[in-house]
């Protein structure tokens, strides 16, 4: 098994769109093949949108506070190129170079 990071073919700018607009609904995920943390991001928009129209506004705000986090955090790694798609390779973004870990 080789420690050699590789870049993925996915399209960098897409997946910081679809992270940037459409982020608490998971899209990204889905584009990038992470599909685990796909249906994660999703269901918690849904329980977002249940409790805000059950009146449990508490709730709805927390699952959101979480949603909205976790987007931010992913766009973050995103843009700066840290962020793996599903097969363990980097979303580079333009010019970006892959360096190789120390190897002692």
């Amino acid at each position: 098994m080789s420690n050699t990071p590789q870049a993925s073919s996915k399209s960098y700018a897409i997946a910081v769109s679809l992270s940037a607009i459409f982020g608490v609904l998971g899209i990204h995920h889905f584009y990038l093949g992470r599909y685990i943390e796909g249906i994660i991001d999703f269901s918690l928009a849904v329980l977002t949108m249940y409790f805000y129209l059950h009146g449990e506004i508490l709730w709805a705000v927390a699952f959101f506070a979480i949603d909205t986090l976790h987007t931010f955090i992913i766009t973050i790694m995103l843009l700066t190129g840290s962020f793996k798609d599903g097969h363990g390779k980097y979303v580079c973004y333009p010019g970006q170079t892959l360096k190789t870990p120390f190897q002692g």
